[in-house]
């Protein structure tokens, strides 16, 4: 028998339906009137006020008042709203901050107003319900539902509270879906990841889990725990579980592990959210990319990745994006970010309606499991072991992801070529190791939850990058060793062709 909940989320989700494609469908005019909203409500505070806020008629005045700024260039004004001022980057103050790691200056406080926080909540709602829309499938509404996050206990700062992105959001889980939502509060509130894990674990091992959502690290270290209490597959142990909801990170390497561990294929929603908005939502099973979320406050401009670092890149909107293009996404918003460069860079997959793939960031990195780690801190890592140890000689290296290793949870691997033997690799590691988790906090997370073990080394023989240099056609000019990757091309290559000890 149909129930009254899953009867009433197919005309809910009609209605959402329309009104998602009336914005999608006016792309330009929605973005326009997001401007001009954005604008008018910022023009009394101080960065209004210091951009000539109140003299901005077009995109063009915008361009010329306002520059592109990463945290680092914005912070001056950061640390005085931190500080408890108002009216500094936007009206009045922030509800919270979301705190975030900073790549060079520590944590990032991120602030979160009362305009901009429905847009956090409404996206996800949504994207299921557009789900519900597109295929009609509401059976998974009577089921119960988990959403692995961050702890929702909150610390204050200057009257604002603040927290992981995660932690906060779960404030705000609608009262109809607080008798499904798995897992407790209290369960939640749980701070060492492995444990909280086991108690996630006997809270839903006989439950009827129809809805996991959560980041795929996250999300396959719980099946994999359910998986070794039961010796059978999740989607044995969970007969109704036929959504999978996911974000944070790129889903693809996961996918035939996460079919192996279900045991059957699932629908999944990939969703795109940040502390800094949320972007987008897949609305179409059947359709590559997400939707870009044109009307939550939010205005986008994009910079060409090749042409990114260049002095004065040009930025455009989104009337003049192309398809699969690498464009470095710059947002605007009514939390008071202004030009803002989230790092992020993302190619659209569809220009009716705009939807978007993300592609990476727009530096280096490894980020497969959310850690955002980057060449300047695998650099300073080393330099800081090898001052400690002066006896170590590097010659050169390069870091990637192991997401599947063949046993154990999965780790960082450093291929490391010296310039002389190394009596004691395992200390050598471990003084890399405790270097990143101090510069990286998303890093240290991951490790001290169990998601990750510690970065193990592999070293390459005498003269081994230089052979690989050589087989790819970059030996010499002005090619560079990359120092870190977020696949394992270079891995694989250099395992493959012997240049490994």
């Amino acid at each position: 028998m149909t129930s009254l909940k899953a009867l009433l989320a197919k005309p809910f989700a009609r209605q959402i339906q329309k009104r998602v494609n009336k914005w999608a469908s006016n792309p330009l005019a929605t973005q326009q009137k997001v401007f001009e909203k954005l604008i008018s409500s910022a023009t009394s505070t101080v960065f209004g006020q210091d951009h000539d806020f109140i003299s901005i008629n077009s995109y063009e005045d915008f361009v010329k008042r306002v520059p592109i700024r990463d945290y680092e260039a914005l912070r001056p004004y950061v640390d005085r709203v931190v500080q408890g001022e108002e009216n500094v980057l936007w009206k009045g103050k922030p509800i919270y901050f979301a705190k975030t790691s900073g790549t060079t200056s520590g944590s990032k406080y991120i602030p979160i107003t009362k305009e901009s926080m429905p847009s956090h909540t409404e996206a996800a709602r949504n994207a299921i319900l557009m789900y519900v829309a597109e295929t009609g499938n509401t059976s998974f509404v009577n089921g119960k539902m988990i959403f692995l996050q961050g702890s929702p206990i909150l610390e204050e700062k200057n009257g604002i509270k603040l927290g992981r992105l995660s932690g906060i959001v779960a404030h705000y889980v609608p009262k109809y879906l607080q008798k499904n939502r798995m897992p407790s509060w209290e369960t939640n509130c749980i701070e060492d990841w492995e444990t909280k894990v086991e108690a996630i674990v006997d809270e839903t091992i006989n439950e009827d889990m129809s809805i996991i959502s959560g980041i795929p690290s996250w999300v396959q270290m719980y099946f994999e725990r359910l998986q070794q209490r039961t010796n059978k597959k999740i989607g044995d142990i969970f007969k109704n579980f036929n959504l999978f909801i996911f974000g944070g990170v790129n889903y693809e390497p996961y996918r035939a592990k996460f079919e192996n561990l279900i045991g059957r294929k699932v629908d999944s929603i990939e969703l795109y959210p940040a502390s800094e908005g949320f972007f987008a939502f897949q609305d179409k099973q059947n359709k590559k990319g997400m939707l870009l979320q044109l009307n939550s406050g939010i205005f986008y401009e994009f910079v060409k990745a090749e042409k990114f670092f260049d002095d004065n890149p040009k930025r455009i909107t989104l009337k003049d994006v192309e398809l699969g293009v690498n464009y470095v996404m710059i947002i605007s918003t009514n939390a008071g970010l202004w030009a803002y460069n989230i790092g992020d860079t993302v190619q659209f997959t569809s220009l009716k309606p705009y939807r978007v793939i993300v592609s990476g960031r727009i530096k280096h990195y490894i980020s497969a499991f959310g850690e955002h780690v980057i060449a300047k801190e695998v650099e300073q890592a080393i330099q800081e072991a090898t001052n400690n140890d002066s006896s170590v000689l590097v010659s050169e290296f390069t870091v990637a992801p192991q997401i599947n290793p063949s046993e154990g949870l999965p780790y960082h691997e450093w291929f490391i070529e010296f310039e002389n033997e190394i009596e004691n690799l395992d200390m050598l590691a471990k003084h890399i190791d405790n270097s990143l988790q101090n510069q990286n906090s998303y890093y240290k997370d991951l490790i001290q939850g169990k998601v990750l073990q510690p970065l193990k080394i592999t070293p390459v023989k005498k003269g081994g990058f230089k052979g690989y240099m050589k087989l790819v056609g970059k030996l010499g000019g002005q090619n560079k060793m990359p120092r870190l990757s977020n696949d394992r091309k270079i891995a694989d290559t250099l395992h493959n062709s012997n240049f490994v000890i």
